[in-house]
């Protein structure tokens, strides 16, 4: 029977003690242990304090050094990110001999990490070296310690409990740096034989070209999905610390709920667009095109089969979930704009070369209206560009949010109109809406304040009185 390759992400890798006995054991023994090929986040928090936090933008230890002007402000972020790994895998470890090799790991990683810091920054006090030009790359030496640590620790979580566990060690720690990413995954599980060992894979894994500047933070589903495609998987899993389910329980009630159960690739990507992550969709892609079906599954609920996503169409019109995303309106009205080419054209290059990432559109005969996911600093300089290129027009911005009603199959179900009656229903006033002909989504545009309410009203209207069961506990 073929393997599986599975990823576990970072909060759920905080207690990789508790998976230990239930995820990677699980009542298993003998042959029936193997088979599986294990991708691994660092542990929760860590990768924040080497990059940056994630939603707070504090720095790093990257930030740190980047802005650094001789106050070795680095030095502490290093430091203090030995002290988060030793207390992360002082939790999970109980031997004394396990906890003795992690802390020598770390000392290692952080001392050579810090060395070559510290020698970059030398060599760049000379006006013929540019430190900015190396900042890529030092973005991921940093990037790779987390994933390292974590991946060092659950193999010897796991070789302590009986399991033949492998460190896979794809950072490229010392190794030659010149190499593809798919030959660095291939030469790795090189010799690696998945029926009498557990392989236990970094995230993140160095090549050439690089992942951060293409993929940032999103590289480890990357990392997942070509190391899938190219061992040929029967089957990818990702374990969270919850079930896809058919809203955010905290919005609509756990009682109100449901699981997926079975969706698609399609649906995947809708999510992806409105900031809801199944995968990353260049990882989804990789595995459509693999024919690998993905499973999405409650890691602390192991005996749960959780939401399997394929090509597969659905067998019946039905809404599945319903999200939505917090953004900016970036609107262009021009009276002159009709029948004029290049305004489009513009408007995009624009957005570009900003580096803002576009949710939806909306244009007529005079208007365009883009909705975008950005900072307001980012909106501001659009904002500014557009009014400089085009001194006749006008240029508005506006805080909205969005909330989109997502499904494989949603031809018949009138979700447009019975969604804006829902919504007026609930005293929440639209100001767009919009419906492509393939009819996997339909979104509202609302004001800001108004999304959370309107998601709400969206789910009961369109899930909970379609009378599915709903779902018994959501993590």
């Amino acid at each position: 029977m073929a393997h599986t390759v599975e990823k576990i992400g970072g909060t759920s890798m905080s207690r990789v003690d508790e998976l230990r006995d239930t995820l990677f054991i699980g009542g298993n023994e003998g042959a029936d242990l193997y088979n599986r090929v294990f991708v691994v986040s660092a542990f929760g928090g860590i990768t924040d304090l080497l990059l940056e936090h994630k939603k707070t933008g504090e720095a790093g230890v990257y930030a740190a050094f980047a802005s650094d002007e001789g106050e070795h402000g680095w030095f502490v972020a290093l430091d203090k990110v030995a002290h988060a790994m030793r207390e992360a895998h002082g939790k999970v470890l109980t031997h004394a001999g396990d906890i003795e090799r992690a802390d020598a790991f770390v000392q290692e990683r952080l001392h050579g990490a810090r060395n070559c810091l510290n020698d970059l920054k030398r060599l760049c006090a000379y006006g013929h070296f540019r430190l900015s030009e190396h900042m890529g790359q030092t973005r991921e030496l940093l990037s790779g310690l987390g994933e390292a640590h974590s991946a060092f620790v659950t193999s010897l979580l796991l070789q302590r409990a009986g399991v033949n566990a492998r460190f896979v060690d794809l950072t490229g720690w010392h190794d030659d740096g010149d190499v593809t990413l798919d030959d660095r995954i291939t030469g790795a599980m090189d010799g690696v034989d998945v029926t009498e060992e557990m392989p236990i894979v970094t995230g993140y894994a160095q090549c050439a070209k690089g992942l951060m500047d293409e993929y940032d933070r999103g590289y480890s589903e990357v990392t997942f999905s070509r190391l899938a495609a190219l061992t040929g998987a029967r089957e990818a899993i990702i374990h969270k610390e919850f079930h896809l389910s058919s809203a955010d329980p905290k919005l609509v009630g756990e009682d109100a709920t449901r699981k997926l159960g079975r969706t698609n690739y399609d649906v995947a990507d809708q999510l992806s667009n409105m900031g809801m992550e199944a995968i990353h969709p260049k990882a989804a892609k990789t595995l459509r095109q693999a024919d690998i079906p993905l499973r999405v599954t409650n890691a602390f609920e192991p005996e749960d089969p959780g939401t399997l996503i394929d090509d597969q169409p659905a067998e019946t019109p039905a809404v599945e979930i319903v999200t939505g995303l917090d953004l900016y309106s970036i609107e262009l009205f021009e009276q002159d704009m009709v029948g004029v080419k290049g305004y489009d054209a513009t408007f995009l290059d624009v957005l570009t070369r900003h580096k803002v990432r576009i949710v939806s559109k909306l244009s007529n005969a005079n208007t365009i209206t883009h909705f975008v996911d950005a900072s307001m600093k980012q909106v501001r300089r659009v904002e500014k560009e557009l009014a400089d290129r085009y001194p006749s027009a006008e240029v508005r911005t506006r805080a909205v949010s969005i909330a989109s009603v997502i499904g494989r199959d949603l031809n018949g179900l009138s979700v447009l109109t019975r969604g804006l009656q829902a919504i007026g229903e609930a005293d929440c006033p639209c100001i767009g809406a919009a419906q492509g002909p393939r009819n996997v989504d339909v979104q509202f545009i609302l004001p800001r304040d108004n999304l959370k309410p309107a998601i709400a009203a969206l789910h009961r209207a369109l899930i909970e009185e379609a009378g599915e069961e709903p779902l018994k506990r959501v993590a």
